[in-house]
């Protein structure tokens, strides 16, 4: 089973070749793109099953041994990320069939889009850092050029902003990989456990650190956030739900990986991390807060959830880990529909700001509940999955005696609300708003009309299909919350106990 390891990687890469052949060639691009996700979500699925039943499960590229040759490998862990993350570029490119203008289509869209998912699945199969590295460099690209795509000076001053603060990361990243390689001699991350744990603990922690650092850019972790609630509302909404349920996940993911496999701590919580957890949460709930924007709250919002997620690293037990990639999971979800929500929004009314919107839910009844369920996710009302995820973490917390960390967490889900409360009411509820209140045309190049004040809102079937898709995953994983959970909890136990991972890789 070990040659479907690389095949959502492959086939993403061969269908965005594909893809750019056939330029100009709107449809077709679209049937290649929509057959590419859907093999590689089939692909992932797959791979999620057999890590199920038979444990961890590594391919060699060329056949070389590790540590010599090119090492992808799938555990629990990298299994759920891969699956969650094809889904949701599955239904974001649904989505972006109805949302995108055929000019933008036309400008390379899908075999970038393409090149994006061969990146994010690199990321979390690849078993060495400097794959790492060139995984991380592959999204950048696309990223950029999707962020920036048939856009206006806005867009593109927030792509550069995005692509500096990113470059910098990098630098510092493949300067990482350099350090280790010169005082280990590998970046095999199997083979570097061992090597690591011969090295000075001096020297070790301040590679752990810099990796820390490094990955807190991708993740933006506090203070290293300030990058992202600029770059994202630019983009447009079909490419800028895939970066806030995605990206910022794949630095998450990167995070825990390297502090579990190859800076393990003393086997207790980590003072440093939950600190950066608290202050993630509080800083970026703070930010969502003060805006006025759709957008730009709910970019806020993804700072703030990651201090959850992180949180889930910094308990460092069986529980906690699990949680967070819990966490990780409902998160990614929650927060690509809330993004596809808030552009049905901007697409009928031509503005995502709070004081040019009101009445929506009576307009388009179907959209504010869509709205609503994933709003109250993201806050943590039961019985939902967000309800789940943080009622796993705050229970770890406190049997941990973790009080201040679980009591910034419980406020944070009250600012969460208090903000989700505050769109509700301007955009959903309220007075419609006046004709004359919201300019012609919608925002990034999206031409469509505001909608007049009683006027029914049908948006197209593809953007609220997909959206309706992903609002009915997250409600599965609230009923299947029993069953998941029991998967991240396997995955957790794996990254705690690396035998089957060194085993997979290095052989016996």
């Amino acid at each position: 089973m070990s040659v479907l390891v690389p095949l959502p990687v492959a086939v993403s890469l061969l269908g965005a070749a594909v893809s750019l052949a056939l330029h100009g060639r709107v449809r077709l691009q679209r049937a290649l793109g929509l057959a590419v996700c859907i093999v590689a979500t089939g692909t992932a699925v797959a791979l999620l099953t057999i890590v199920q039943r038979e444990g961890v499960v590594a391919t060699q590229a060329g056949g070389w041994p590790a540590p010599f040759g090119i090492t992808l490998v799938v555990d629990g862990f990298a299994a759920i990320m891969v699956t969650i993350s094809t889904l949701m570029l599955l239904g974001c490119l649904v989505y972006a069939f109805g949302q995108l203008d055929a000019e933008r289509e036309r400008l390379y869209f899908h075999p970038v889009y393409l090149v994006l998912q061969a990146g994010v699945c690199l990321s979390f199969l690849t078993g060495d850092l400097f794959n790492l590295f060139v995984a991380f460099e592959v999204m950048l690209i696309a990223s950029y050029v999707l962020l920036v795509l048939g856009g206006s000076q806005e867009q593109v001053g927030s792509g550069m902003t995005y692509v500096v603060i990113n470059l910098l990361a990098s630098t510092l990243f493949v300067s990482g990989v350099g350090l280790v390689y010169a005082a280990t001699g590998s970046v095999n991350m199997a083979d570097l456990v061992g090597r690591l744990a011969e090295l000075p603990p001096n020297l070790r922690g301040g590679l752990g650190l810099l990796f820390l650092v490094v990955f807190g850019v991708k993740a933006a972790l506090f203070p290293l956030f300030f990058w992202l609630p600029d770059s994202y509302p630019a983009a447009p909404t079909a490419v800028a739900a895939v970066f806030a349920g995605l990206l910022t996940k794949v630095g998450v993911y990167a995070v825990m990986r390297t502090q579990t496999l190859l800076f393990p701590g003393d086997g207790g919580p980590s003072t440093l991390i939950l600190g950066v957890a608290g202050a993630t949460m509080f800083v970026g709930v703070l930010g969502a807060i003060a805006q006025s924007d759709i957008k730009r709250i709910l970019s806020f919002h993804i700072i703030s959830q990651i201090g959850y997620m992180i949180m889930g690293l910094g308990l460092y037990t069986l529980a906690g880990l699990a949680a967070g990639i819990f966490y990780i999971v409902h998160h990614i979800v929650v927060k690509t529909a809330l993004f596809l929500v808030a552009g049905l929004v901007e697409r009928a009314e031509g503005t995502d700001a709070l004081g040019r919107l009101g009445g929506f839910a009576r307009r388009a009844p179907l959209v504010g509940a869509l709205f609503m369920l994933p709003a109250l996710s993201l806050a943590g009302l039961p019985p939902l999955s967000g309800f789940v995820a943080k009622l796993a973490l705050v229970r770890e917390g406190l049997a941990l005696d973790r009080v201040v960390i679980v009591g910034v967490g419980l406020l944070v889900s009250l600012f969460t609300l208090f903000s989700m409360t505050k769109v509700w009411q301007r955009v959903f509820w309220g007075m419609g708003p006046s004709p004359e209140a919201v300019p012609p045309g919608a925002r990034h190049g999206q031409a469509t009309a505001p909608i007049a004040g009683g006027s029914r809102v049908r948006p197209p079937a593809t953007m609220l299909g997909a959206t309706a898709a992903l609002v009915a995953l997250s409600l599965v994983i609230a009923a299947t919350a029993g069953p998941l959970y029991t998967i991240t909890e396997r995955a957790a136990a794996d990254m705690l106990d690396t035998t089957d991972y060194l085993r997979a890789v290095l052989g016996g």
